[in-house]
């Protein structure tokens, strides 16, 4: 029988937690519940533990650290993310665990944003910030995507064994989506319902901060991902404000014969130069990331 493993990151989730386990373990009686704590200080664990899941420690405090390790740590066939806060119902758990165990994709992402999220959701800005991220990896990246940030994901061995997890916080399900979109996984996605905290739990997302921390992810995961069209945007704006610069000093030169303003033209020169060195930077970095996809393909390989 395939291990099925599902994966609670938790940090205060004291209130929650004990209904999530029970609503998970008749979804899938045959899974492994593993509830990491990242130091609470309301009790989550001994209340995971008493619930009947396996109870470990993360330290390092991020939800990112504490994916890190679980997908270190844990071995299974499938692997089933979800929140602590009970806002995922475990009426998809099933189809989205054959998705991966019959169908061979690697990402299901359970989609909340086509269902009841901005119905459910009551913080005006996470829903704003969902549609910009969501747009800006859509656009970026050539996909679609419908919902980039869900904390509601099954996943793959191969895909756990593979992939590097770098963010240490709530940009890690960015992180992940961007991923699987270079890596060309099969992703997969089912519309899953969505309510909003019960009374007494509390999100512990920073609108402002952690939102920043999303779009930062974004642009060095661009960079990293696709350094050719990363650089050339830069370039194209510095040649851009180069050719604007010259614009006068062409005019003088076309009027009078003489080139009256050297420190413009010097200024605009030195510009393009940097915009052109950026450009080539880009060729050369994108040969680079196209020789890393082939040893990812052959790691891979070895991973099966």
């Amino acid at each position: 029988m395939n291990k099925i493993a599902v994966l609670i990151p938790c940090y205060n989730e004291g209130i929650t937690i004990e209904k999530v386990i029970m609503d998970y373990k008749e979804a899938l009686p045959e899974a492994d519940i593993y509830v990491y704590d990242n130091n609470s200080v309301d009790g989550t664990d001994e209340v995971a533990r008493k619930a009947g899941a396996i109870v470990r420690y993360e330290y390092r405090q991020g939800k990112g650290n504490v994916i890190r390790s679980m997908f270190r740590e844990i071995e299974a066939d499938c692997y089933l993310m979800i929140d602590g806060d009970d806002t995922y119902p475990a009426d998809s758990a099933r189809e989205m665990c054959d998705l991966v165990l019959q169908h061979k994709a690697d990402m299901v992402i359970g989609d909340r944003l086509s269902s009841t999220y901005f119905a459910e959701n009551k913080r005006p800005f996470h829903n704003t910030g969902n549609r910009v991220v969501r747009g800006l990896i859509n656009k970026l990246f050539k996909s679609d995507v419908r919902d980039i940030m869900t904390g509601y994901r099954a996943f793959s061995r191969l895909f756990v064994k593979s992939f590097p997890v770098l963010s240490k916080g709530f940009e890690i399900e960015t992180e992940m989506t961007i991923h699987a979109l270079d890596k060309n996984f099969l992703i997969q996605e089912v519309e899953v319902a969505y309510r909003d905290r019960p009374e007494g739990s509390v999100s512990k997302l920073n609108t402002v901060s952690d939102g920043l921390k999303v779009i930062k992810t974004i642009s060095t995961l661009f960079k990293d991902y696709k350094p050719f069209a990363f650089f050339t945007s830069v370039s194209a704006v510095l040649w851009i404000i180069a050719a604007i610069m010259l614009i006068p000093v062409f005019r003088g030169y076309f009027t009078t014969g003489l080139v009256a303003k050297f420190p413009t033209l010097i200024v605009s020169g030195f510009i393009a130069t940097v915009g052109t060195l950026l450009w080539m930077c880009g060729i050369i970095l994108q040969v680079v990331i196209k020789k890393h996809k082939q040893l990812y393909e052959l790691n891979l390989n070895q991973i099966k």
